[in-house]
């Protein structure tokens, strides 16, 4: 079973003030409104309600924080969450949708995604999710390069990919590859940037998806047992 399928709302932030005080890593989820951020995380997650999308595009301000770990499985359980246990947070940044948003609430909104993903020092990789059809939209391209120079892995999960043929579903693939390759560092070293193809419809790309995730944020190393924390008995000393 996926360690995924552990998820459950932890807390809602609105500022930067806010933000949960774990040290446990945490993998942040963006993307443009309407390009199925939500229902892949419900999907990854095996839970239809885990992630909610706005009626309104670019209405929801938030970023919602899920834990892994530290709790038993499903969102109803009525159980506290230990947070000793907790292995990871998935945080569900605010869809960037600007139709029918006030100015004030675009500041807002880029001061609150810049500054977490910029500075963020738990923050340790962006699952950027994109229309398959549709990729780099300019504000896809701003996320991108508020997070490059950070050097962290960004992973894109191009979705609705059941909507392309197989030879547009190869040359998107290409194609997106060779535009994250166009990032470098002052040495002309790459990023780790990756990518891979998603439908929820279909179900493609769940289990490619989910391994990447849970190696990115470590779930894919089982924790210490308390008999690995305890320090060893020293020896008798020989009479």
């Amino acid at each position: 079973m996926s360690k995924l399928w552990q998820a459950r709302f932890f807390t809602t932030v609105n500022h930067l003030r806010d933000l949960p005080r774990t040290t446990v890593p945490e993998i942040a989820f963006a993307g443009r409104s309407n390009a199925g951020k939500s229902t892949a995380i419900n999907i990854l997650c095996n839970q239809k309600g885990l992630a909610f999308a706005s009626k309104t595009p670019g209405r929801t301000q938030h970023i919602n924080f899920f834990s892994i770990g530290g709790a038993h499985v499903a969102m109803h359980r009525k159980d506290e969450t230990n947070q000793a246990e907790i292995r990871c947070l998935l945080a569900d940044l605010p869809g960037y949708g600007y139709a029918e948003v006030s100015g004030d609430a675009k500041l807002h909104w880029q001061r609150l995604l810049g500054d977490y993903v910029q500075r963020r020092e738990q923050l340790a990789a962006l699952v950027l999710i994109m229309d398959a059809r549709r990729p780099f939209t300019d504000l896809d391209i701003q996320m991108l390069e508020w997070f490059a120079p950070s050097g962290k892995p960004i992973h894109c999960i191009l979705t609705k990919a059941d909507k392309l043929n197989r030879n547009e579903s190869v040359n998107i693939l290409r194609q997106t590859q060779a535009k994250l390759d166009s990032y470098v560092d002052e040495d002309g070293v790459g990023f780790p940037f990756t990518v891979q193809l998603f439908s929820a419809l279909k179900r493609i790309g769940i289990e490619e998806a989910t391994a990447k995730i849970e190696q990115l944020v470590g779930l894919d190393i089982d924790p210490p047992t308390p008999e690995d924390l305890d320090p060893p008995e020293a020896p008798d000393d020989e009479q």
